[in-house]
């Protein structure tokens, strides 16, 4: 191969923006050379090399996007600390079969027993899985509700947060909401019901929305849409962060014990 005819390889490559196949070119077609690979095995290589680093750049481009204020994978999850969760349901979540039957999920528990974690596993397996997906708390989301209301923007945002594939809408009932705030709540899951998957989280059980949506009737409304095609994971056990840092006060008191062993 002639030096003309490589440097036009490269500038096409570059042209093209396969920047995989540009990195690697100058060493795999000089080990292809001296092993006499076939041409069809080359260019399958270099194509499945390339579309296995476009992939993957696009799945991260995804997860940072989706808004995430961790990345927590279900492999993080301590199932044996939390023994009321069924672990072959959560499994099943991550097949996203629920993201194709446009179901919704609730995780209801009380703060720090892995909610949220379990929420954003799932999230960022939807993303892995090139469905559009976004994170957002229950509050920011009303704040943004609202915001868009004074300025005659509330339909174009509610198509914005309508158009995910998969919502996540976390902690629900962590604070007040008055009955605009409600409304426009409501309006959210009625423009996503039976279209696009919505996970929620909340610390507050079904008996008790009426109060977090300061009125019976929209709180009837949205959980009747909510539940209507749902799965719900209630999560009864201790808190995580109350776990940890029993461990921390713990071994506080073991080197405190030690230095006291050390002076006597």
């Amino acid at each position: 191969m002639s030096e003309i005819t490589y440097e036009r390889i490269k500038t096409n490559l570059q042209a093209l923006n396969m920047k995989n196949t540009l990195t690697i070119i100058d060493n795999y077609l000089e080990q292809a050379i001296h092993n006499k690979t076939n041409i069809v095995d080359v260019l399958d290589h270099i194509l499945m090399q390339e579309a296995g680093t476009k992939k993957k750049r696009a799945v991260e481009s995804q997860i940072q996007m989706s808004g995430f204020p961790f990345k927590k994978t279900l492999d993080q999850f301590d199932f044996s600390f939390q023994p009321s969760i069924d672990k072959n349901q959560i499994l099943e979540l991550a097949t996203m079969r629920f993201v194709e039957n446009k179901e919704n999920v609730v995780f209801l528990g009380t703060p720090g027993v892995g909610k949220t974690h379990l929420a954003v596993a799932l999230g960022m397996i939807a993303a892995q899985n090139r469905y559009s997906t976004y994170y957002i708390n229950c509050h920011q989301l009303i704040a943004q509700l609202n915001k868009a209301h004074f300025e005659n923007r509330l339909q174009e945002r509610l198509k914005t947060f309508a158009k995910y594939k998969v919502l996540i809408i976390d902690e629900i009932g962590y604070l007040p909401m008055d009955i605009q705030g409600a409304n426009l709540f409501f309006q959210l899951i009625a423009k996503r019901y039976e279209k696009n998957t919505t996970i929620l989280t909340s610390n507050k059980a079904f008996s008790a929305w009426n109060e977090v949506f300061s009125d019976i009737t929209i709180a009837s409304a949205i959980l009747d849409r909510i539940l209507h095609h749902c799965q719900v994971v209630s999560i009864k056990g201790e808190s995580y962060r109350l776990k940890e840092r029993k461990e921390v006060m713990k071994q506080k008191q073991q080197i405190v014990n030690t230095l006291f062993d050390k002076q006597a």
